[in-house]
This record gives C-alpha cells, structure tokens and sequence, in this order.
C-alpha cells in the first residue's frame, strides 16, 4: 500500500517512463513541453497551455500526452467504427480499429447489422455465425496488439436490444475473462422501456425469436448484478440531442459510453481539476470560466493537427469538430 509521498512519487516515475516520456524527456515538465508547443498555434498559447499542464489545472487525455509532438501525431482517444454484414466489411473495420488501437485510441462499434447465428450467410453456401464470432475476433486483435503499444486498447461493443442474438449478447461476459478487451451495452429505444415501466413484461418484443420484454430484461439486471455489465444506451435519448441528424442517427458511442458518436467521429477529451478552483472554501468562478474556454481551445487546435489513422475518420471529424471537456477533482473540491 502506497502510503507515503516517496512512494506514490515513484509511482507516478514509472507510469510517466512507461507511457509518456519520449527520448531526451525526463520528467512531467519536458512532456508538458512537448504537449504544449505541438498544439499551440503561436507563443501565447503555447505558454497558456503549458502552464495549464505543469500546474495540472487542465490535462488532456493519454494519447496526446503520448503522441503530441511525435512522428506518430495521432492525439484522440475516442472513435466509432460502423460494422457492416459482409466479410469484407468486417475486416475493414477490424484493420481500421488495428490502426485507432497502435496509436492508444479506444473504438465504439455496433454489432446490430451482422446477421444472427444461424441465418443463411451472405453471398455463400452456408449459415452465419452471428456477432458474437465477430466479437471474439476483435478482443482477440486488441490482445494482440495492446502487448506491444504503451496504453491497453478498449473497445464498447453494442447490440440492438431487437436483434436476434441479444441473449447470448447479454450472458456473453458471464464466464470472468471473456471479452476482457470490451465493455458490453444494449441499445434501447424508448418503447422497450416504456413497456417495462407499465409492467408489459409479457409482450412478444422480437416475434421471430418469441423473446418477450421481461426475458430480455431480467437478463440484463441479471448480467448487471453478475459483474456489471450490460449497460443500457437509450438509441431515442441519444438521437433527440443528435445536433447534425442529416448525417445521420447515432448508434455507438465511445468505449466508456459518455460520447455518442456518428460512424468514424472521433473525439479529443480532456479534463479541469476542480479542486485547484477553491480560494478561501469559494469557487473562483472567473477563473474556471478562463480555464474552461482554453480548455476548449486546446481541444479544438488538436482537431487541425492530428494524424488520423484512415481518411474516412479525418472527414468525419472534421465536418462535426465534437470534443469533450469534463472534470476531475470533484471530490477534493467538495
């Protein structure tokens, strides 16, 4: 148990050699450093957001703090990948997924379009073999490669709560280390929980399957109880705060399930410490607002410079510029 000041600063050493510190770099200044000048578009800003940074007022997320400055370039950490039902397509999100993975990111995808187990197979003599093969297939890349990169990979995995394999979907975490590179959620429209609420558990919800409301929903309060896990995403809440809906509707969010995404978005996040914001047991309110809009600033510039992993993620980043600011310290300041 780490309980002194020597011991936790000997933690921090390690994680800052393992991770962050690139060559010619010895300490958190010289990555602050680096950070700073690659995201700044001219001498005021870079010295605001160093400051930001060595004081940790403001921090961004790992892969900046890995990448910023580097040939590598590639600064956010959240993406959506769409996965469509051909073989071909699948493989062209898991290789796009590969790339995001090698540079610290973390992907969203959404399953519902792969057909279900044991439906006939597109294009070929046979049966499907559903999503969850899919699935065990992308963990398995995300072992693979987390074993040579800095930062372990993390991956969402989303299925629609009427898809026909949502059950074995739900239990699929129920053996402790399956899919351990992935969170697990159901989407669900407004309908489905409605029903739940007026206590409609016994009607059909998937007539092709006979799965009724109060099956599938005991499954996942069940799962929850196991080991936490399906979460719950709500498709029409999602969508009723969809700002651009002539790109489309949101499926997927990121591995953590705080930011929807549209297919190939990507998000650069980044976080103020609020316990530094208390002068006198007062918040400084000016101060976090100032804090606050650099914040954004710096979010923003990185959206310019970035090295994306494919085009497609390039374009669609760029047309909607999402970043997420959230906090820490919450605790301290209360």
């Amino acid at each position: 148990m780490l309980d002194t000041e020597e011991g936790w600063d000997a933690l921090i050493a390690e994680a800052l050699k393992a991770r962050y510190l690139r060559e010619g770099e010895k300490g958190w200044e010289d990555i602050c450093e680096r950070v700073a000048k690659a995201i700044a578009t001219g001498e005021e800003e870079y010295l605001e957001f160093k400051y930001l940074m060595v004081r940790k007022i403001f921090l961004p997320s790992s892969p900046t703090l890995m990448n910023a400055g580097t040939e590598l370039g590639q600064l956010a950490a959240c993406f959506v990948v769409p996965v469509e039902d051909s073989v071909e397509e699948i493989f062209d999100a898991l290789k796009t997924a590969a790339l995001i993975q090698k540079t610290g990111g973390g992907s969203g995808f959404n399953f519902s379009k792969v057909r279900p187990k044991g439906s006939q197979a597109l294009c070929v003599d046979g049966v499907a073999s559903g999503p969850l093969s899919f699935m065990r297939l992308f963990n398995e890349a995300t072992e693979v490669i987390k074993q040579f990169g800095r930062r372990r990979g993390a991956n969402i995995g989303i299925l629609d709560v009427s898809h026909d394999d949502i059950i074995p979907f739900i239990r699929a975490k129920h053996v402790e280390g399956s899919f351990r590179n992935f969170n697990l959620s159901v989407m669900v429209p407004d309908a489905f929980i409605k029903l739940v609420e007026t206590g409609s558990t016994g009607e059909i919800w998937n007539p092709r399957t006979g799965t009724t409301v109060g099956e599938i929903f005991s499954e996942i309060i069940d799962g929850v109880w196991r080991n936490g896990e399906p979460g719950v995403l709500f498709y029409d809440r999602i969508n009723r705060d969809n700002f651009t809906p002539e790109l489309g509707d949101i499926t997927a969010t990121n591995p953590c399930g705080e930011e929807p995404l549209l297919p190939f978005e990507s998000c650069n996040l980044g976080s103020i410490n609020l316990s530094l914001f208390v002068v006198d047991e007062k918040i400084n309110w000016d101060s976090l607002r100032e804090t606050a809009g650099k914040a954004v600033r710096f979010l923003d510039n990185e959206i310019d410079i970035n090295v994306y992993p494919v085009p497609e993620i390039e374009e669609a980043t760029r047309k909607t510029r999402k970043i997420g600011l959230g906090v820490m310290g919450f605790h301290d300041l209360l």
